[in-house]
């Protein structure tokens, strides 16, 4: 039986060993890096790994896309996509920085409290975005609009850069998605005050929220965090949180940990897909969105 070849593309200098372990453990016999690889070298790529086996062991063949550029990593699986020829289709998978897989994690897992716990959707409810040009915040925003939610990417900066990141997500996913101004600890506190879902995407080791601002929160239905590393990005947020109380006026929390628990489950997960099915697949945020969903 032909063995389970994983090629791993990135366009940065390292590939990520996370996603390395993560591959070879869900199944694969090997992983293979690329590394500093640019967008027009991914279809010479793909298509050296297709047509170096037969039709019949296709599916045994993957490429996987990292990076930490979402949008880079989508260009990327296009571009992997268009190099496809029948009948020697193999897989593909993208999830740069693991970001696809965290933020499907994080969707689900508060889709699951609201559901359970405050008896809503995610359809209809307001989330806040901090750290949303960040590769988990990102495709976080994108997944939560697609699914009805009115988001609003938050600026630690200011709004013209996640105007422009905005203007992008609807350019290609067709939803439109808010900004606002997060530059102060004022403005921050206004609009958790005005949210029904904080969720803090920024990068490790950054406090987004104090204690003050969680409390103000009067229709904060639920507060998320991925940061694991210390300040965590919500100030008395326990990183164990599944839905447990935070701030005193109603509001739960979701911790990095309890996210990391579905992120891990997911991307693993979708490793075994693709090395077990029959056929190719090609895998983005969404299909983790489904697969997490079953793992919250």
């Amino acid at each position: 039986m032909a063995k389970n070849i994983l090629h791993m593309v990135t366009p940065l200098a390292h590939m990520s060993p996370f996603d390395v372990n993560m591959a070879l453990d869900a199944g694969y016999d090997a992983t293979i890096p690329y590394i500093n690889v640019t967008l027009d070298q991914v279809a010479g790529l793909v298509q050296d790994a297709m047509f170096s086996r037969s039709p019949r062991d296709a599916a045994r063949t993957a490429v996987f896309i990292a990076g930490k550029d979402a949008f880079l990593a989508l260009d990327m699986l296009d571009k992997a996509s268009k190099a496809l020829l029948k009948p020697f289709e193999i897989s593909l998978f993208a999830d740069p920085a693991g970001s696809f897989t965290t933020a499907a994690a994080m969707i689900a897992v508060v889709e699951k409290t609201l559901k359970e716990k405050k008896g809503c959707d995610l359809a209809g409810v307001t989330i806040s975005i901090f750290g949303a040009t960040g590769v988990v915040g990102t495709a976080a925003g994108v997944i939560g609009a697609l699914e009805g939610a009115k988001v609003t990417f938050v600026g630690y900066d200011g709004v013209k850069r996640v105007s422009h990141h905005a203007e992008e997500v609807k350019r290609r996913f067709g939803v439109d998605v808010a900004t606002a101004d997060g530059s102060t600890a004022d403005k921050k506190a206004a609009i958790v005050a005005s949210t029904e879902v904080a969720l803090c995407a920024a990068r490790a080791g950054v406090q987004v929220l104090d204690a003050s601002q969680v409390a103000g929160g009067a229709n904060l239905l639920v507060a998320a965090d991925v940061n694991a590393v210390p300040p965590l990005g919500v100030e008395g947020l326990d990183l164990h949180a599944n839905g447990s109380p935070l701030g005193g006026r109603g509001a739960l929390g979701v911790g990095a940990l309890a996210i990391g628990n579905v992120k891990y489950r997911t991307e693993a997960g979708l490793f075994k897909q693709m090395a077990a099915s029959p056929s190719p697949l090609k895998l983005d945020f969404r299909q983790a969105f489904d697969l997490a969903r079953t793992f919250a």
